[in-house]
């Protein structure tokens, strides 16, 4: 049993720690810190209600790393639990590496300034958590996480070799809504926005934002229209799997939204570049995502599935082969069980997973880990017993496309 401290409020902080609670054996106690408070407090009532777990709430600005230290040390967690904005991954390191504890997050650091998604600031961390004898653990959300795991088990167990990946993210539900964003929306926008990128052959590829478009048909939500982008599990799988020729992400959008996204790139709304307005300085993404649905609202009123998975050709004792491993997951059912939406929950199960296969000894090491590095079997068998469970199909041929 342990203690944890998890950074970060917003939908997937909250389904992490009704996960956690509901895994008291692992979790013995659990403190919650966001910059606003009531928002810890509120996750903390409707915990206490679904589980009888009490949680702790405390406010904190991550990006004080002196405060976090400080708070780190207060709580005498085991594991550091980054569930906060991107920007404040390093901040948050540095605070686990003063303070000496683990640290566990699930999206790469980027800098506020550049819609830039690299490893590199975090890799570089290798050397002094390994010399500190801390362990941290990159990327444990979906994707990055699930899907890099995905990879790992079919390596281990499905193909000899992955000569082509795909990894396939769809988002089936429907808000009723014009427009919103099912995670947060400066961070969406900014991915989505972003050159799209794709590894093969040994180099990157890179091309206009949603210049790509396929139909694929996904089981229990139906064609839809996906497109090429750059996601940050390419670059460490590119890494950690050099034999593979090619990676490609893909995700789906309608036709709604990128409409509306369109306009919004045409009148600088999704601009991170700041601007003066009325005597001070703003950035346009960050106004914009003061007008949008905040995402964790949409729990209620989202209906539909996701469905993401992986996509490997290659060869099985001396045989071609195609591998779909996936999981599927419904919005209703994530929020009658957490009070949250599925991209919430597909993202808040992995953590609380990785969190558990850290504190449990099971995933250990000194230094800095992807995914993809760990034996996967223990957290497949975690995804199937807490939420998350997946299948593998194997499919006629490869991807026509």
């Amino acid at each position: 049993m342990s203690r944890v401290l998890v950074i970060g409020a917003g939908g997937v902080g909250s389904v992490a720690v009704h996960k956690m609670a509901m895994n008291a054996d692992i979790f013995s106690h659990i403190t919650l810190a966001s910059r606003t408070k009531s928002k810890c407090d509120a996750i903390a009532a409707s915990v206490k209600d679904r589980t009888g777990v009490v949680i702790d709430t405390a406010a904190l600005d991550a990006d004080d790393v002196a405060a976090t230290t400080a708070m780190i040390r207060a709580v005498k967690p085991a594991l550091v639990v980054n569930l906060a904005l991107p920007y404040q991954d390093l901040n948050i390191m540095d605070a686990c590496l003063a303070a000496g504890v683990n640290y566990l997050d699930t999206a790469n650091y980027e800098p506020r300034e550049e819609a830039k998604f690299e490893y590199k600031w975090q890799w570089a961390y290798q050397d002094r958590f390994r010399e500190a004898g801390l362990m941290a653990l990159l990327g444990s959300g979906f994707d990055p996480g699930v899907t890099s795991v995905f990879t790992t088990y079919t390596k281990k167990h499905l193909l000899d070799r992955i000569d082509t990946l795909d990894i396939l993210d769809c988002n089936g539900g429907d808000t009723g809504l014009p427009f919103a964003t099912n995670f947060n929306p400066e961070i969406n926008l900014r991915e989505v926005t972003a050159p799209s990128r794709h590894w093969e052959n040994g180099q990157w590829v890179e091309g206009p934002a949603l210049s790509h478009k396929q139909v694929f048909d996904f089981d229990q939500v139906g064609p839809k229209n996906m497109y090429l982008m750059y996601h940050e599990e390419l670059e460490s799988l590119a890494k950690f799997y050099p034999e593979i020729k090619r990676i490609r992400f893909w995700m789906t959008f309608g036709d709604s939204y990128l409409k509306h996204l369109e306009v919004l790139e045409n009148i600088g709304m999704t601009r991170i570049e700041p601007m003066m307005f009325q005597g001070r300085e703003i950035i346009p993404i960050e106004f914009l995502k003061a007008l949008l649905p905040e995402p964790s609202s949409l729990g209620p009123i989202t209906r539909g599935k996701t469905n993401i998975g992986t996509i490997a050709t290659g060869e099985k004792d001396g045989v071609a082969r195609t591998v779909y491993v996936n999981n599927i997951c419904d919005h209703e059912e994530a929020y009658a069980e957490t009070g949250n939406q599925a991209v919430s929950y597909t993202t808040g199960v992995p953590a609380m997973i990785g969190a558990a296969l850290m504190l449990t000894g099971q995933w250990t090491g000194a230094g800095v880990f992807n995914m993809e590095q760990l034996d996967p079997d223990p957290f497949m068998d975690m995804l199937n017993r807490h939420g998350l469970p997946w299948k593998v199909q194997d499919l006629d041929a490869p991807l026509a496309f």
